[in-house]
């Protein structure tokens, strides 16, 4: 392989990945171009390897898939000034057009005009270089690892989320499936200065590290009765009666029915449940009435906006640990390998990581 060639994990279809080729794509102005260090492997990657679509995002051509990524700076385009070459990095993966409403409110995940790394027709960054916007292209400290650069990702998920949350000092909320996004969504809560942390799952190992991660009581949802237990831990620490008990704030992080029907009987009244994962169906039966009557207030989010360098403080500071959640690595070579293990095994891992740079 020369200088000029970059090796690059494509989709072509179905459980279809092919290697090929491509040129090392040259940074044009204010980009830079990464050497890709790791990739970690995403629910939604691992979607569009098995079914070919999310939604209305279909595989319709080729695609790059990985949009959790850390690497080098190796080289700068024209007029770029805060990076230089060697700096480690995270990529957010997300563009916007930065001139729309949305962008200049501040708001820029609803942006019209966005493109996402890994969701079609836009590229992501399962290959060894990768071009990118400087103004998206966030360096890291050294001591975080690789690991964590990347999956600084999925913790803007988590710090959105609580910012959409409104998380106060002294709040409970319940954490309604303690997979990837469950955990960073806990930690960043933790941070915000929640006190009362419920983590509700099905797999023991998922409580496990969630306790280990800040929660302060887990619940198995195969075994009891998840509203019932987290009513009877929140009245008893407000001293309100059982028909008002619930968290300040619930979110939901599993992308189920079950789990979207619970996420709106957690809160108290006046509570807020925040809808962070997507259920398989578009149309979903929720008892609305229930709901409007304790007067819950219903927020959805989409993504993040400007949470990088929040996230990459908490990481800094030791406030979260995100390497806790890496449980799997593949070598860069063994990336169908990664994809099928991260398919058959979603019971038994938390997130698996891909070595672009080692091999």
């Amino acid at each position: 392989m020369t200088q000029l060639e970059s090796r690059t994990s494509v989709l072509h279809g179905i459980r279809d990945l092919r290697w090929e080729t491509r040129e090392v794509p040259q940074p044009g102005p204010l980009e830079v171009r990464v050497r890709v260090g790791r990739i970690g492997v995403c629910g939604s990657d691992v979607h569009y390897y098995t079914h070919g679509r999310i939604g209305g995002f279909v595989v319709e051509s080729p695609l790059v898939l990985g949009h959790e990524v850390s690497g080098v700076v190796e080289a700068l385009g024209e007029g770029v000034t805060r990076l230089q070459v060697g700096d480690r990095v995270a990529l957010e993966p997300g563009v916007p057009c930065r001139r729309c409403q949305y962008c200049k409110g501040g708001h820029y995940n609803l942006c019209p005009h966005m493109t996402f790394m890994a969701t079609p027709p836009v590229n992501g960054a399962l290959s060894e270089y990768v071009v990118w916007p400087e103004d998206f292209t966030f360096r890291v400290p050294d001591h975080l690892s690789d690991d964590a650069a990347a999956l600084l990702e999925p913790l803007a998920v988590g710090v959105w989320s609580v910012r959409r949350g409104g998380v106060r000092p002294g709040d409970a909320v319940a954490v309604i499936g303690a997979g990837p996004i469950g955990c960073t969504t806990l930690q960043a809560a933790r941070a915000a200065g929640a006190t009362t942390l419920i983590a509700v799952d099905l797999e023991d190992f998922r409580l496990d590290l969630a306790r280990s991660l800040g929660a302060t009581h887990t619940i198995n949802a195969r075994e009891q009765d998840a509203v019932a237990v987290i009513r009877e831990l929140t009245a008893q620490r407000s001293g309100l009666p059982l028909s008002h008990g619930g968290v300040d704030v619930a979110f939901e992080t599993a992308g189920s029915v079950p789990t979207c029907r619970m996420s709106l009987e957690a809160p108290r009244p006046g509570g807020v449940t925040v809808l962070v994962g997507l259920p398989p169906a578009p149309e979903v039966s929720l008892d609305i009435v229930s709901a409007a009557s304790r007067e819950t207030d219903i927020r959805g989010i989409f993504r993040y906006a400007n949470c990088y360098p929040a996230a990459i403080e908490l990481v800094a500071s030791g406030a979260v640990n995100l390497d806790a959640l890496v449980t799997h690595r593949y070598r860069f070579d063994q990336t169908p390998e990664a994809f099928e293990f991260a398919d058959r095994e979603k019971r038994s891992s938390m997130k698996v990581m891909i070595d672009v740079a080692g091999g």
